[in-house]
Protein backbone atom coordinates (compact mmCIF):
# COMPACT_ATOMS: atom_id res chain seq x y z
CA UNK A 1 0.00 0.00 0.00
CA UNK A 2 2.80 2.43 0.96
CA UNK A 3 4.87 1.52 -2.12
CA UNK A 4 1.87 2.21 -4.40
CA UNK A 5 1.52 5.69 -2.86
CA UNK A 6 5.24 6.29 -3.34
CA UNK A 7 5.01 5.21 -6.97
CA UNK A 8 2.18 7.72 -7.52
CA UNK A 9 4.32 10.43 -5.89
CA UNK A 10 7.19 9.45 -8.18
CA UNK A 11 4.94 9.73 -11.24
CA UNK A 12 3.88 13.23 -10.19
CA UNK A 13 7.51 14.19 -9.48
CA UNK A 14 8.62 13.09 -12.95
CA UNK A 15 5.66 14.93 -14.50
CA UNK A 16 6.70 18.11 -12.64
CA UNK A 17 10.27 17.74 -13.91
CA UNK A 18 8.90 17.53 -17.45
CA UNK A 19 6.71 20.61 -16.94
CA UNK A 20 9.58 22.63 -15.44
CA UNK A 21 11.61 21.91 -18.58
CA UNK A 22 8.79 22.94 -20.92
CA UNK A 23 9.45 26.41 -22.49
CA UNK A 24 5.72 27.20 -22.57
CA UNK A 25 5.54 26.67 -18.79
CA UNK A 26 8.75 28.62 -18.16
CA UNK A 27 7.19 31.61 -19.96
CA UNK A 28 4.20 31.54 -17.55
CA UNK A 29 5.87 32.75 -14.35
CA UNK A 30 2.90 31.99 -12.05
CA UNK A 31 2.58 28.37 -13.26
CA UNK A 32 6.35 27.89 -13.17
CA UNK A 33 6.48 29.15 -9.57
CA UNK A 34 3.61 26.83 -8.53
CA UNK A 35 5.22 23.77 -10.15
CA UNK A 36 8.64 24.65 -8.69
CA UNK A 37 7.16 24.85 -5.20
CA UNK A 38 5.43 21.47 -5.55
CA UNK A 39 8.58 19.91 -7.02
CA UNK A 40 10.65 21.20 -4.09
CA UNK A 41 8.14 19.81 -1.58
CA UNK A 42 8.29 16.32 -3.16
CA UNK A 43 12.09 16.22 -3.58
CA UNK A 44 12.97 15.02 -0.02
CA UNK A 45 10.46 12.14 -0.31
CA UNK A 46 11.81 11.15 -3.73
CA UNK A 47 15.39 11.17 -2.45
CA UNK A 48 14.40 8.83 0.38
CA UNK A 49 12.40 6.59 -1.98
CA UNK A 50 15.33 6.25 -4.36
CA UNK A 51 17.66 5.46 -1.46
CA UNK A 52 15.12 2.87 -0.30
CA UNK A 53 15.05 1.26 -3.76
CA UNK A 54 18.87 1.18 -3.83
CA UNK A 55 19.02 -0.44 -0.36
CA UNK A 56 16.43 -3.03 -1.41
CA UNK A 57 18.54 -3.99 -4.45
CA UNK A 58 21.71 -4.19 -2.37
CA UNK A 59 19.92 -6.38 0.18
CA UNK A 60 18.89 -8.78 -2.58
CA UNK A 61 22.48 -8.93 -3.89
CA UNK A 62 23.98 -9.45 -0.43
CA UNK A 63 21.40 -12.16 0.36
CA UNK A 64 22.81 -14.20 -2.53
CA UNK A 65 26.38 -13.75 -1.24
CA UNK A 66 25.28 -15.06 2.17
CA UNK A 67 24.76 -18.42 0.49
CA UNK A 68 28.37 -18.47 -0.73
CA UNK A 69 30.63 -21.44 0.08
CA UNK A 70 33.45 -18.99 0.82
CA UNK A 71 33.43 -18.60 4.62
CA UNK A 72 35.13 -15.18 4.66
CA UNK A 73 32.81 -13.82 1.96
CA UNK A 74 29.84 -15.23 3.83
CA UNK A 75 30.84 -13.36 7.04
CA UNK A 76 31.30 -10.06 5.17
CA UNK A 77 27.93 -10.52 3.46
CA UNK A 78 26.22 -11.24 6.80
CA UNK A 79 27.64 -8.03 8.30
CA UNK A 80 26.58 -5.95 5.27
CA UNK A 81 23.12 -7.54 5.33
CA UNK A 82 22.69 -6.47 8.97
CA UNK A 83 23.76 -2.87 8.21
CA UNK A 84 21.47 -2.67 5.17
CA UNK A 85 18.54 -4.14 7.12
CA UNK A 86 18.89 -1.41 9.76
CA UNK A 87 19.04 1.23 7.02
CA UNK A 88 15.92 -0.22 5.36
CA UNK A 89 14.08 -0.20 8.69
CA UNK A 90 14.92 3.49 9.17
CA UNK A 91 13.81 4.36 5.64
CA UNK A 92 10.59 2.35 6.10
CA UNK A 93 9.66 4.55 9.07
CA UNK A 94 10.64 7.81 7.31
CA UNK A 95 8.73 6.95 4.14
CA UNK A 96 5.68 5.97 6.13
CA UNK A 97 5.61 9.51 7.56
CA UNK A 98 6.35 11.01 4.11
CA UNK A 99 3.20 9.52 2.53
CA UNK A 100 0.85 10.84 5.21
CA UNK A 101 -1.83 13.24 3.90
CA UNK A 102 -0.25 16.60 3.13
CA UNK A 103 -1.52 19.66 4.97
CA UNK A 104 -2.78 22.15 2.33
CA UNK A 105 -1.31 25.02 4.38
CA UNK A 106 2.09 23.36 4.82
CA UNK A 107 4.09 25.91 2.83
CA UNK A 108 2.17 29.02 3.87
CA UNK A 109 3.16 31.92 6.08
CA UNK A 110 0.77 32.75 8.91
CA UNK A 111 -1.18 35.46 10.69
CA UNK A 112 -1.64 35.00 14.45
CA UNK A 113 -4.43 36.64 16.46
CA UNK A 114 -4.35 36.60 20.28
CA UNK A 115 -7.36 37.93 22.18
CA UNK A 116 -8.13 38.34 25.86
CA UNK A 117 -11.07 36.26 27.09
CA UNK A 118 -12.24 35.60 30.64
CA UNK A 119 -10.16 37.42 33.25
CA UNK A 120 -10.14 41.14 32.44
CA UNK A 121 -6.78 42.86 32.97
CA UNK A 122 -5.05 39.59 33.89
CA UNK A 123 -6.15 38.01 30.59
CA UNK A 124 -4.86 41.08 28.72
CA UNK A 125 -1.49 40.74 30.45
CA UNK A 126 -1.30 37.09 29.40
CA UNK A 127 -2.01 38.10 25.78
CA UNK A 128 1.20 40.12 26.09
CA UNK A 129 3.03 37.11 27.57
CA UNK A 130 1.98 34.83 24.71
CA UNK A 131 2.83 37.49 22.13
CA UNK A 132 6.37 37.77 23.54
CA UNK A 133 6.67 33.96 23.71
CA UNK A 134 5.72 33.57 20.04
CA UNK A 135 8.01 36.41 18.97
CA UNK A 136 10.98 34.86 20.78
CA UNK A 137 10.19 31.42 19.35
CA UNK A 138 10.03 32.95 15.87
CA UNK A 139 13.32 34.80 16.43
CA UNK A 140 14.97 31.54 17.60
CA UNK A 141 13.99 30.02 14.25
CA UNK A 142 14.98 33.15 12.27
CA UNK A 143 11.45 33.81 11.08
CA UNK A 144 10.31 37.35 10.29
CA UNK A 145 7.64 38.97 12.50
CA UNK A 146 5.43 41.87 11.42
CA UNK A 147 2.92 43.55 13.76
CA UNK A 148 -0.41 43.96 11.96
CA UNK A 149 -2.63 45.52 14.63
CA UNK A 150 -2.95 45.70 18.39
CA UNK A 151 -4.99 47.27 21.20
CA UNK A 152 -2.78 47.81 24.24
CA UNK A 153 -4.08 48.19 27.81
CA UNK A 154 -2.81 50.52 30.50
CA UNK A 155 -1.05 47.75 32.47
CA UNK A 156 1.15 46.63 29.58
CA UNK A 157 -1.12 43.95 28.17
CA UNK A 158 -3.25 43.74 25.04
CA UNK A 159 -6.97 43.34 24.49
CA UNK A 160 -5.88 41.82 21.18
CA UNK A 161 -2.79 41.66 19.02
CA UNK A 162 -2.46 40.52 15.40
CA UNK A 163 0.88 39.78 13.75
CA UNK A 164 2.31 37.95 10.73
CA UNK A 165 5.16 35.41 10.75
CA UNK A 166 7.09 34.62 7.58
CA UNK A 167 9.53 31.75 7.14
CA UNK A 168 10.07 28.09 6.33
CA UNK A 169 7.55 25.69 7.92
CA UNK A 170 5.96 28.33 10.17
CA UNK A 171 2.49 26.80 9.75
CA UNK A 172 3.72 23.36 10.83
CA UNK A 173 5.12 24.82 14.05
CA UNK A 174 2.32 27.23 14.94
CA UNK A 175 -0.85 25.38 13.88
CA UNK A 176 -1.00 23.59 17.24
CA UNK A 177 -1.41 26.93 19.06
CA UNK A 178 -5.00 27.40 17.87
CA UNK A 179 -7.48 27.37 20.72
CA UNK A 180 -7.98 28.53 24.30
CA UNK A 181 -4.95 29.00 26.53
CA UNK A 182 -5.70 29.08 30.26
CA UNK A 183 -3.42 30.73 32.82
CA UNK A 184 -3.44 30.17 36.59
CA UNK A 185 -1.41 32.64 38.67
CA UNK A 186 -1.56 35.40 41.26
CA UNK A 187 -2.17 38.67 39.36
CA UNK A 188 0.09 41.65 40.09
CA UNK A 189 -3.06 43.54 41.07
CA UNK A 190 -4.15 40.89 43.62
CA UNK A 191 -3.41 42.09 47.17
CA UNK A 192 -4.57 38.94 48.99
CA UNK A 193 -2.37 36.55 47.01
CA UNK A 194 -5.25 34.51 45.58
CA UNK A 195 -4.66 32.51 42.40
CA UNK A 196 -6.83 33.65 39.48
CA UNK A 197 -7.72 31.69 36.35
CA UNK A 198 -7.93 33.59 33.08
CA UNK A 199 -8.28 32.63 29.42
CA UNK A 200 -6.85 33.83 26.13
CA UNK A 201 -7.83 32.70 22.62
CA UNK A 202 -5.32 32.15 19.82
CA UNK A 203 -6.14 31.87 16.12
CA UNK A 204 -3.54 30.89 13.54
CA UNK A 205 -4.50 31.72 9.95
CA UNK A 206 -2.68 30.69 6.80
CA UNK A 207 -1.80 33.63 4.55
CA UNK A 208 -3.70 33.62 1.25
CA UNK A 209 -3.42 35.19 -2.17
CA UNK A 210 -6.42 36.94 -3.77
CA UNK A 211 -6.56 34.29 -6.48
CA UNK A 212 -7.05 31.59 -3.83
CA UNK A 213 -10.22 33.11 -2.41
CA UNK A 214 -11.54 35.00 -5.43
CA UNK A 215 -12.22 38.40 -3.83
CA UNK A 216 -14.02 40.93 -6.03
CA UNK A 217 -13.82 44.68 -5.47
CA UNK A 218 -17.64 44.84 -5.39
CA UNK A 219 -17.63 42.48 -2.39
CA UNK A 220 -15.67 44.91 -0.23
CA UNK A 221 -16.73 47.96 1.78
CA UNK A 222 -13.73 50.01 2.90
CA UNK A 223 -14.09 52.64 5.61
CA UNK A 224 -11.48 55.03 6.98
CA UNK A 225 -11.42 56.53 10.46
CA UNK A 226 -9.06 58.19 12.88
CA UNK A 227 -6.70 55.91 14.76
CA UNK A 228 -6.99 55.77 18.55
CA UNK A 229 -4.24 55.27 21.10
CA UNK A 230 -0.56 56.14 20.68
CA UNK A 231 0.39 58.35 17.76
CA UNK A 232 0.59 61.92 19.01
CA UNK A 233 -0.88 64.72 16.89
CA UNK A 234 -1.06 62.38 13.88
CA UNK A 235 -3.98 60.59 15.57
CA UNK A 236 -6.09 63.74 15.53
CA UNK A 237 -5.23 64.92 12.03
CA UNK A 238 -5.52 61.99 9.61
CA UNK A 239 -8.01 59.22 8.91
CA UNK A 240 -5.28 56.57 8.60
CA UNK A 241 -7.12 53.61 10.17
CA UNK A 242 -8.83 51.19 7.79
CA UNK A 243 -11.83 48.90 8.22
CA UNK A 244 -12.67 46.40 5.47
CA UNK A 245 -15.96 44.48 5.39
CA UNK A 246 -16.37 41.45 3.13
CA UNK A 247 -20.07 41.85 2.35
CA UNK A 248 -20.94 38.23 1.33
CA UNK A 249 -19.55 36.75 4.57
CA UNK A 250 -19.81 39.83 6.83
CA UNK A 251 -16.19 39.28 7.91
CA UNK A 252 -14.77 42.57 9.21
CA UNK A 253 -11.09 43.39 9.70
CA UNK A 254 -9.44 46.61 10.82
CA UNK A 255 -5.92 47.96 11.03
CA UNK A 256 -4.57 51.18 12.55
CA UNK A 257 -1.01 50.20 13.43
CA UNK A 258 0.67 52.20 10.65
CA UNK A 259 0.63 55.98 10.13
CA UNK A 260 0.04 55.41 6.43
CA UNK A 261 -3.49 54.65 5.23
CA UNK A 262 -2.02 52.68 2.29
CA UNK A 263 0.02 50.46 4.62
CA UNK A 264 -2.94 49.90 6.94
CA UNK A 265 -5.08 48.97 3.93
CA UNK A 266 -2.48 46.44 2.72
CA UNK A 267 -2.23 44.85 6.17
CA UNK A 268 -6.01 44.72 6.63
CA UNK A 269 -6.38 43.10 3.22
CA UNK A 270 -3.80 40.45 4.14
CA UNK A 271 -5.74 39.61 7.32
CA UNK A 272 -9.04 39.49 5.41
CA UNK A 273 -7.67 37.09 2.78
CA UNK A 274 -6.36 34.79 5.51
CA UNK A 275 -9.76 34.79 7.25
CA UNK A 276 -11.57 34.03 3.99
CA UNK A 277 -9.20 31.14 3.23
CA UNK A 278 -9.70 29.76 6.75
CA UNK A 279 -13.49 30.02 6.35
CA UNK A 280 -13.35 28.23 2.99
CA UNK A 281 -11.15 25.44 4.36
CA UNK A 282 -13.43 25.08 7.38
CA UNK A 283 -16.43 24.76 5.07
CA UNK A 284 -14.65 22.12 2.97
CA UNK A 285 -13.59 20.22 6.08
CA UNK A 286 -17.08 20.26 7.58
CA UNK A 287 -18.37 18.65 4.40
CA UNK A 288 -16.08 15.70 5.15
CA UNK A 289 -16.56 15.52 8.92
CA UNK A 290 -19.15 17.05 11.25
CA UNK A 291 -17.00 16.99 14.39
CA UNK A 292 -14.44 19.61 13.36
CA UNK A 293 -13.20 21.49 16.38
CA UNK A 294 -13.51 25.25 16.22
CA UNK A 295 -10.19 26.88 16.98
CA UNK A 296 -11.77 29.81 18.78
CA UNK A 297 -14.65 29.41 21.21
CA UNK A 298 -16.26 31.92 23.51
CA UNK A 299 -13.08 32.56 25.48
CA UNK A 300 -14.54 30.72 28.45
CA UNK A 301 -12.13 29.01 30.87
CA UNK A 302 -13.58 25.54 30.19
CA UNK A 303 -12.69 25.49 26.46
CA UNK A 304 -8.97 24.93 26.91
CA UNK A 305 -6.18 23.30 24.92
CA UNK A 306 -3.39 24.23 27.33
CA UNK A 307 -2.94 25.40 30.91
CA UNK A 308 -0.07 27.52 32.23
CA UNK A 309 0.10 26.92 36.00
CA UNK A 310 2.54 29.44 37.51
CA UNK A 311 2.44 28.26 41.18
CA UNK A 312 3.48 24.75 40.03
CA UNK A 313 5.77 25.97 37.21
CA UNK A 314 3.90 23.60 34.89
CA UNK A 315 2.47 23.71 31.38
CA UNK A 316 -0.05 21.03 30.40
CA UNK A 317 -1.31 20.43 26.87
CA UNK A 318 -4.67 18.75 27.37
CA UNK A 319 -4.96 17.41 23.80
CA UNK A 320 -2.06 14.96 24.25
CA UNK A 321 -1.92 14.82 28.07
CA UNK A 322 1.61 16.24 28.01
CA UNK A 323 3.14 18.24 30.88
CA UNK A 324 6.46 19.95 31.42
CA UNK A 325 7.82 21.84 34.43
CA UNK A 326 9.67 24.33 32.23
CA UNK A 327 7.07 27.09 32.21
CA UNK A 328 9.58 29.95 32.46
CA UNK A 329 11.74 28.58 29.62
CA UNK A 330 8.72 28.01 27.35
CA UNK A 331 7.48 31.57 27.93
CA UNK A 332 10.98 32.74 26.95
CA UNK A 333 10.42 31.10 23.55
CA UNK A 334 11.90 27.62 24.15
CA UNK A 335 8.86 25.80 22.72
CA UNK A 336 10.65 22.94 20.91
CA UNK A 337 9.82 20.20 23.44
CA UNK A 338 6.13 21.12 23.39
CA UNK A 339 5.88 21.39 19.59
CA UNK A 340 7.79 18.13 19.03
CA UNK A 341 5.38 16.28 21.35
CA UNK A 342 2.40 17.65 19.38
CA UNK A 343 4.00 16.76 16.01
CA UNK A 344 4.70 13.19 17.22
CA UNK A 345 1.11 12.79 18.46
CA UNK A 346 -0.34 14.01 15.15
CA UNK A 347 1.92 11.71 13.12
CA UNK A 348 0.96 8.75 15.31
CA UNK A 349 -2.73 9.49 14.73
CA UNK A 350 -2.26 9.82 10.97
CA UNK A 351 -0.15 6.64 10.78
CA UNK A 352 -2.87 4.75 12.62
CA UNK A 353 -5.43 5.97 10.05
CA UNK A 354 -3.18 4.95 7.13
CA UNK A 355 -2.49 1.49 8.56
CA UNK A 356 -6.21 0.84 9.07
Amino acid sequence: MIEKKLELIEQRFLELERLLGDPSVISRSEDYRTYSKEHASLLPTMQKFREYQRVQKELADVALLKESQDTELKLIAASEFEDLSRKKQRLDAELLVAVLPRDPNEDKNIIVEIRAGTGGDEAALFVGDLFRMYCRYAENNRWKIELMDGHATGLGGFKEVIFAITGTKVWQHFKYERGIHRVQRVPVTEASGRIHTSAVSVAVLAEAEEVEVGVRADDLRIDTYRASGAGGQHVNKTDSAIRITHIPTNIVVACQDERSQIKNRAKAMKILLAKLLEARQAEQQSAITNDRRQQIGSGDRSEKIRTYNFPQNRITDHRINFSTHRLKEVLEGDMDELVEALVAAEQKEKLSAVEH
